[in-house]
């Protein structure tokens, strides 16, 4: 095992190859309109693939990050929901599946508002997006009003919320559920095996898994997972994809979705602030985000374990283990301190060894259900290393963000990119030249520690300037006035 604990941050000209090899990587996935995440595995475009890949694009191609989040938002249903996939019909239906004659969103999804013009999946990912539009105009800000990129995709942001507080909370209990484990982008963890025991399989005869033409078996997930992956997408669809007369076999609140739900609430109040939209607007952003965060709290926080956990809606019980997901939530604003440091010490404990091991393991290293190799039920992936280093610089963890940046620059260096990491020998899993990989690279290259807080800073002093204004403050005019400059 190679332990990292003495890393030097990167700095300098050593890391211009990696800018350059990075860059390549999105250049050679653009497909015109957006970028896949491979081209071999992945050759469509990804709900939070892309909102992460605009986060790295920004800095090379501020407007092709703008285009990346604006063609993904054309694919929005009337209903609100972003799909997690949408179609490139120049595809073969065979690269993938499921493919788009599989979800059939364009009929099957008629009443909830599924575009006619272009197929897509009819469930969803993680909403990381309206922190990316707010990333994206930060980095060229003139850029943005030249192209009214915010004042634009602010409703839809705005519609993609209110989905999720309204027709996905099936709990009823103020978070956002996922019904499928491809939703919060954990497909295989170990928190999902006994809610997914209970689904009965699609027949075997049924389906034919393209993934395994581009990955080993021993990477990705067995067929049994699979068949109950299909299963539950099809009684998804022959129910129209309606969230409240589907039977859900799976409805789970994910502490990963809601955190970021959360993060993405504040960089919405930004949002709506730049564009001169109602100050109410921005009130009501900021006030759902810190009852989301009492509600994650409230409902996910497990004290005794150190860790957030998810529920299972179905038998109202919490779910138990250590996953990643569970530390995602450091990355929110206002999280009580004593949620904090116990995050903090669990994150650097046995279960996880930050810093010890090659970034952030998917699953706990002490647990019996580990497996490094196999998608998400151990290796390490970069985005959510790259949310614990946001989470670790908000928290004045300086020392251990270092050495989380230093390893995720190395480690997409020497492994081409790779889609995941074995965590004790850092070696690379899944395919090669993965876009987000080659996006946060990017991202951590020009960002760095320094800009990530002054980031953290600059939203907190926008919510501070919005709390003055609500309580009779002048600032109302600024923010009518930028806008006015945008239009």
């Amino acid at each position: 095992m190679t332990t990292i604990l003495e890393a030097t941050p990167p700095g300098g000209g050593r890391w211009t190859p990696l800018r350059q090899a990075a860059t390549h990587v999105l250049l050679d996935n653009w497909t015109g309109a957006a970028t896949v995440p491979s081209r071999a595995l992945y050759p469509h475009q990804w709900s939070w693939d892309s909102a992460f890949i605009a986060i790295g694009l920004r800095h090379v191609a501020p407007r092709r990050a703008q285009r990346e989040l604006e063609t993904l938002l054309g694919a929005q249903w009337d209903d609100g929901r972003i799909p997690h996939i949408v179609f490139n019909p120049a595809v073969p239906l065979d690269a993938y599946f499921p493919s788009p004659d599989f979800w059939r969103s364009s009929t099957a999804g008629r009443a909830a508002g599924a575009p006619r013009a272009v197929q897509t999946s009819g469930i969803v990912q993680p909403p990381v997006h309206a922190l990316a539009a707010w990333q994206v105009h930060l980095a060229d800000p003139a850029e943005s009003r030249r192209r009214g990129f915010l004042p634009r995709i602010y409703p839809r942001l705005a519609a993609w919320h209110r989905y999720l507080a309204t027709r996905r909370d099936l709990g009823g209990g103020g978070l956002a559920a996922v019904v499928h484990p491809w939703e919060p982008g954990l497909d295989n963890s170990p928190y999902w095996d006994a809610a997914l025991a209970r689904v009965e399989p699609a027949p075997p005869h049924s389906f034919r898994r393209a993934d395994l033409t581009h990955g080993s078996p021993s990477d990705r997930p067995t067929d049994l997972d699979y068949a109950r992956y299909v299963r539950l997408a099809g009684v998804y669809r022959d129910h129209d994809y309606d969230d409240a007369r589907t039977p859900h076999a799976f409805a789970v609140e994910d502490p990963c979705f809601n955190a970021l739900l959360i993060a993405s609430e504040h960089a919405l109040a930004a949002i709506a602030r730049t564009v001169g939209a109602d100050p109410a607007d921005a009130r009501a952003h900021l006030r759902r985000a810190e009852e989301t965060t009492a509600a994650l709290v409230d409902r996910l926080w497990d004290p005794a374990a150190g860790v957030f956990g998810a529920r299972d809606l179905l038998t109202g019980e919490p779910i138990g283990g250590y996953g990643v997901s569970g530390l995602v939530p450091l990355i929110v604003p206002g999280l009580p301190a004593q949620v904090t440091a116990a995050l903090l010490r669990t994150a650097h404990g046995p279960r996880f060894r930050l810093g010890q091991v090659h970034l952030v393991p998917s699953y706990d290293l002490t647990a019996e259900e580990f497996d490094g190799n196999r998608y998400w039920r151990g290796p390490s992936w970069f985005n959510t290393a790259w949310l614990i280093h946001r989470g670790l610089v908000r928290h004045g963890r300086a020392g251990s963000a270092r050495v989380l940046r230093t390893q995720i620059l190395t480690a997409a260096d020497s492994t081409g990119f790779a889609e995941y990491l074995e965590p004790y020998t850092g070696q690379g899993r899944g395919i090669r030249r993965f876009a987000w990989t080659a996006a946060l690279a990017l991202d951590l290259l020009h960002s760095g520690e320094r800009d990530v807080d002054r980031d953290v800073e600059e939203r907190d002093a926008d919510e501070r300037d919005a709390e003055e204004r609500d309580t009779g403050g002048d600032g109302v005019s600024t923010a009518r006035g930028e806008a006015g400059a945008t239009r």
